[in-house]
């Protein structure tokens, strides 16, 4: 079977780019829009709408394959490649990606994957186009998705639901209430990114914790629900406490008991500005907080973006869990190769990504989960919980329902 054409269309994503720097130190809320000057290159605003394109694979039996080619919601920020619009993107797809594919054989996922994963093009390009070619191999041999990643990569299929993790954006209190009616196994994210939503100190982060310990035991829907904490305070943490790590280390035991009988985690503590000085940061901190026996664990996020720096994190013993954020990784077969390592080198492994998505890379993402079986899935695209939390659920169920009848 071949590739008999390749089209593009321009999408929305399931939230915005945001300008991470505009937005922790000048920006200030307003509703849901920022008013403020961008700060990192290429934002024309400090929160703009997301961009996605779609790339469709026409092969020769009239089935179409795809992918979305999307970004992070913080763009340009922590490493990562630089802002992604569909104007300025299509016609790079036109001339370099659709001349390796149109008319070419489908062959199998990872030799098509890297065709493109091996050219220095942007993230969102490369995770989109090996969506569309994981979809294809799977349509030549009427698979479904995971079903491919699990023969190539010589897995066996999880049995059951991956945990689901729900992120609230800054619906913080209300969008718990919807996590906790549907069981999201992990939760709430909590977005918070300023000292405003921290303390000055940290005490509304240990407000909240508390306060999500209550309400989860208040609105349990069964008997033994026992939800992950999970909390992202994009390297807040560090500036409250000026980065000593001796006082970061007691701070988390206060959360630990803030959230007891609950398991707490909480992604990026500190953010050092660089992959080497954060790795170092987060290697010193796991290793004090374990030694004090400290349970919060500690999740590397930010510049924790390729497979490389995932295996440097995981090699490093930085941090407890590494969030794996499917765009900046580019190619799906690194998401598949950065869950795999982190399992095999004692790593746990976060298959996250960004609000900034779309329905189809959360589908695609979600095979790669149930082949691959990560600590936890991120809810996604979206910020209101309800829309990312069917996605993937559904998609998990279709996946359990249908694995052993083709």
């Amino acid at each position: 079977m071949k590739i008999k054409d390749i089209i593009c269309s321009a999408g929305r994503t399931g939230f915005f780019f945001d300008d991470q720097k505009a937005i922790k130190t000048t920006a200030i809320a307003d509703g849901n829009a920022y008013i403020g000057e961008p700060c990192t290159p290429g934002f024309s605003q400090v929160r703009q709408a997301g961009e996605s394109i779609s790339v469709m694979f026409i092969l020769d039996d009239g089935q179409i394959a795809y992918g979305d080619c999307a970004a992070v919601q913080y763009s340009g920020a922590g490493g990562r490649d630089p802002l992604f619009l569909a104007r300025d993107f299509i016609p790079v797809i036109e001339k370099e990606v659709i001349p390796l594919y149109k008319g070419k054989e489908i062959t199998n996922f990872r030799e098509m994957a890297h065709t493109i994963d091996s050219r220095p093009l942007h993230t969102a390009i490369r995770y989109g186009v090996t969506q569309a070619c994981l979809d294809a191999v799977a349509k030549k041999h009427k698979k479904l998705m995971t079903q491919i990643v699990a023969s190539e990569y010589n897995l066996t299929i999880s049995d059951e639901q991956i945990p689901i993790f729900s992120q609230s954006g800054d619906g913080r209190y209300d969008n718990v209430d919807k996590m906790i009616m549907k069981m999201s196994a992990v939760l709430p994210h909590g977005l918070i990114n300023n000292i405003g939503k921290l303390g000055g100190k940290g005490e509304k982060l240990l407000e909240y914790a508390e306060w999500l310990k209550n309400r989860i035991i208040k609105l349990a829907p069964i008997e033994g629900y026992n939800p992950v904490i999970h909390i992202d305070v994009y390297g807040v943490l560090g500036i409250a406490l000026d980065h000593n790590f001796e006082a970061i280390a007691d701070f988390m035991a206060k959360v630990q008991a803030a959230a007891d009988p609950f398991t707490i985690r909480i992604e990026g503590p500190v953010d050092m500005g660089g992959r080497e000085a954060q790795v170092e940061a987060l290697s010193k901190l796991t290793s004090m907080m374990d030694k004090k026996g400290i349970s919060t664990e500690i999740v590397a996020d930010e510049w924790c973006n390729t497979y490389e720096d995932i295996k440097i994190f995981t090699d490093n013993k930085a941090g407890h869990m590494a969030q794996i954020k499917t765009p900046d990784l580019g190619g799906i077969n690194n998401t598949i190769e950065a869950v795999l390592y982190c399992k095999e080198n004692g790593m746990g492994a976060y298959l996250g990504g960004t609000c900034n998505e779309t329905d189809r890379s959360g589908q695609v993402c979600t095979h790669i989960a149930m082949a691959t079986k990560p600590c936890q899935m991120l809810a996604k695209p979206g910020m209101g919980v309800d829309e990312g939390f069917m996605v993937v659920y559904n998609e998990m169920n279709r996946i359990l329902a249908l694995k052993d009848v083709l």
